[in-house]
């Protein structure tokens, strides 16, 4: 309902109080920004209330932020909306999930992480139908809506969060202990045992080492680019009426990424766990440039050549299948790399990073608009920026030189 759903209401509310994109688009910069601030402490907060409590204040916030955003009439109050509305989906909903699942799951962490994100993208899905229900009710009244179904979804969402397996007698995997090992091989000596929880496949890095790392900082580096671009999103719809769609093929084109959005996350819940995660990283990234030159050439004539509507299969393929790909499998490639211990507070900084490119993204597109009348100029950027992070992420280390490092290091501060 915000990160794919706020496209729908952005042309709308520039249209009711006659503000501009770009102090449209700064309101969801402010939003990136204030949730980067948050996040590297998201981590050690859950350690010391839990899910549950971050999780039950995060739902009741965001809940209470779009009831209050459906009844802004200035532009300061719909800033001081957004700013409520990230404390709540930075307490309540991404971050807090994400290092949940990953809890649970060590050798299948990639597999349960697309399943996670697969289910987040099927909200895009509904943007066709979340345009219609805007022209129908108003702006106003679907806002109110969302609030309130936000907790009709959440508050039994966070009935059913446990924090992690350690917590229940339990390891991640399902796998068995040492002792329930030796325990179950005695009862039933013909049977074969569950795989073991295995320790050593997950180097365990602390903050203070990941800040040292180059590894860390490239990772940052490129996903932060893939941000940067994805932040755009908001403005898709609009960019597609600029150039030439009408509102409900526009909303269309838009509502389709999800299907491409979808894909791939599934590819990565198949695949991700057998395949090197930086090739797929760097895939997703080159496919989801693609997808943005692809909006940026809508209905464009470049160098005498005239490419109509031809270049929108691209970008609802190429735009949800890369930026579907790229999530699941970052988080998973963070926490292959820095252990479990640890993730919450990397995956909080790497958001943080994240949050100020995407901050910039989205205020970059709505004021490329205001100067130059398109957001060609500010696609084709992203475009460029994408195309780049590609080798840089076939450059990363291996999770072995990374992890040897890590050693290396320690074995020296004893010293």
């Amino acid at each position: 309902m915000f990160w794919r759903g706020f496209a729908v209401f952005f042309d709308v509310i520039v249209d009711t109080f006659g503000w501009s994109r770009g102090a449209v688009g700064a309101a969801v910069s402010i939003q990136r920004l204030e949730g980067g601030m948050i996040s590297p402490f998201i981590g050690t907060i859950i350690n010391r209330y839990g899910t549950r409590r971050v999780m039950s204040f995060g739902v009741t916030v965001t809940g209470l932020s779009f009831i209050l955003m459906s009844m802004v009439d200035t532009l300061w109050q719909f800033y001081l909306v957004i700013v409520l509305l990230t404390i709540g989906m930075s307490f309540g909903t991404f971050i807090v999930v994400v290092v949940t699942v990953s809890n649970w799951f060590a050798r299948r962490r990639a597999r349960a992480l697309g399943i996670l994100m697969a289910t987040s993208g099927i909200g895009g899905l509904t943007i066709p139908l979340l345009s219609g229900s805007v022209d129908f009710f108003g702006w106003r009244e679907v806002l109110f809506a969302i609030g309130v179904g936000f907790w009709i979804v959440g508050f039994p969402a966070v009935i059913l969060m446990r924090q992690s397996p350690e917590l229940y007698g339990m390891r991640p995997d399902g796998d068995l202990s040492e002792e329930e090992e030796r325990a179950a091989a005695l009862s039933a000596p013909g049977e074969r045992p569950r795989r073991r929880y295995r320790v050593r496949s997950l180097p365990q890095i602390t903050m203070r080492q990941a800040l040292r790392m180059r590894f860390f900082w490239q990772l940052a580096l490129v996903s932060s680019f893939g941000q940067f671009a994805s932040a755009s999103n908001i403005t898709h719809i609009d960019a597609l009426e600029e150039s030439g769609l009408s509102v409900s093929v526009a909303a269309i084109a838009v509502g389709s990424v999800a299907v491409g959005d979808i894909a791939g996350r599934l590819l990565v819940a198949a695949f991700g766990d057998r395949m090197n995660k930086r090739l797929v990283l760097a895939g997703a990234l080159g496919l989801e440039g693609i997808g943005i030159l692809a909006i940026s050439l809508v209905n464009a004539d470049t160098f005498g050549v005239s490419f109509g509507t031809g270049t929108l299969p691209l970008y609802s393929i190429g735009f949800g299948l890369g930026f579907g790909a790229s999530v699941p499998i970052r988080l998973a490639l963070l926490a292959d790399y820095f252990g479990r211990e640890s993730y919450g507070n990397v995956l909080g900084l790497v958001s943080s990073i994240n949050a100020i490119f995407g901050a910039f993204g989205a205020a970059f597109a709505g004021l490329m608009f205001d100067l130059t009348d398109t957001y060609r100029i500010a696609f084709s950027v992203m475009a460029v920026l994408l195309f780049l992070s590609v080798p840089a992420t076939l450059g990363l280390e291996s999770q072995q030189r990374v992890a040897a490092r890590s050693r290396y290091e320690r074995s020296r501060q004893r010293q």
